[in-house]
């Protein structure tokens, strides 16, 4: 029998749009891919137990140490802060620091230094945990790399602010409620900021200073300031009658209140600043507190004043009147030529014409 007829008996053949009928899985099949899942299991079981037990590890270790650093950080900056409070003004190199603003300038440093540490703990348990899991840090390392130098170049000026910010915290340059010159502005400060220093000017208008464009800071409220008090006198007065009234001026207010509490040390008559033709200038001289340096200067030429006038010591100006009943000085004009020269009106010059040549008048 041919092949056609054997076909052509079993029936018509299968055309290619049909298609096979799906097997439906049987036991035999389910339990074979069990004991397969089963076997992948068994065999992984021991690596995915590792590396959970490695992940648990370094977060454990990452938080304790965290937690570590912080609180020694905290007791290092309070241990600071007790010292610096312990030790005298003198001891600090004559900074006077009151205890609000040790405060704050404790926190500052004490924040900043628990955020540094935290990120380094942080960041290098992530990078660990990354590692474990076998992922390539290479490439995610090289595209932090890269976005960081271009938020750096990008965001200089704010890095620039944010690092001068950090060292003036750190170095105490100057806290709330000290009156520093920052050079672009000058006032009390309000505010330290990692970025932006915020001044009060003696209008009363704010200045926001950013930090990394201060190249220079004057503090005038650490250490000590100085009171100087230049009193000129007539140069015919008795020096040492000058000097007992200045000194007797000078004991009174040092033992009286407030102005004990500001002065720091004794008022001195540091002797004569300066002699002229018609006047000579005494210095007086004391250290005060910080700030307080103008109003103990105004104080000393009330008193001073007072004394001179109780006295008859003449206070007199940079340019002198003569006194009535006297001569009028003939060197006034070499004291003071301008003064002297505006003495003489231009009708008296044509009223008085000049002698003929090789004429003695």
């Amino acid at each position: 029998m041919s092949l056609s007829a054997v076909l052509s008996a079993d029936g018509p053949s299968p055309t290619p749009s049909e298609s096979p009928t799906p097997r439906v899985p049987s036991l035999q099949d389910a339990q074979e891919s069990a004991s397969n899942a089963a076997g992948w299991v068994e065999e992984n079981w021991s690596t995915w137990l590792a590396i959970g037990l490695r992940v648990l590890l370094i977060v454990v270790i990452a938080a304790v140490l965290r937690v570590v650093v912080r609180r020694a950080i905290t007791k290092l900056i309070d241990r600071m802060s007790r010292t610096g409070q312990a030790v005298d003004g003198t001891a600090l190199g004559g900074l006077l620091v009151n205890a609000e603003r040790r405060r704050q300038r404790s926190q500052a440093i004490g924040s900043v230094l628990r955020s540094v540490a935290s990120f380094l703990i942080l960041g290098t348990a992530a990078l660990m945990v990354l590692g474990t899991f076998q992922i390539n840090l290479a490439p995610l390392l090289a595209s932090a790399g890269v976005a960081g130098v271009a938020i750096g170049f990008g965001a200089r000026n704010l890095v620039t602010d944010f690092l001068s910010g950090v060292f003036m915290i750190l170095e105490d340059q100057y806290g709330v409620g000290d009156t520093i010159d920052a050079g672009v502005a000058s006032g009390e400060v309000i505010e330290v900021g990692l970025r932006v220093t915020k001044l009060r000017g003696d209008g009363g208008e704010i200045w926001y200073v950013r930090n990394g464009e201060v190249k220079r800071i004057g503090n005038l409220s650490q250490g000590w300031a100085t009171a100087n008090v230049d009193v000129t006198v007539r140069a015919d007065e008795d020096l040492d009658g000058v000097r007992a009234t200045l000194g007797e001026v000078a004991e009174k207010m040092g033992k009286e209140e407030p102005w004990n509490e500001l002065l720091w040390g004794p008022i001195e008559v540091l002797g004569l600043d300066s002699v002229l033709l018609d006047s000579m200038v005494v210095r007086v001289s004391g250290k005060t507190m910080p700030g307080k340096a103008l109003t103990v200067e105004r104080e000393l030429r009330w008193r001073i004043k007072r004394a001179f006038d109780a006295a008859g010591i003449r206070i007199v100006g940079g340019a002198t009147a003569p006194v009535e009943g006297e001569a009028p000085d003939p060197t006034a004009g070499v004291a003071a030529p301008s003064a002297y020269a505006s003495t003489v009106s231009p009708q008296s010059v044509a009223a008085s014409p000049l002698p003929p040549p090789g004429t003695t008048k």
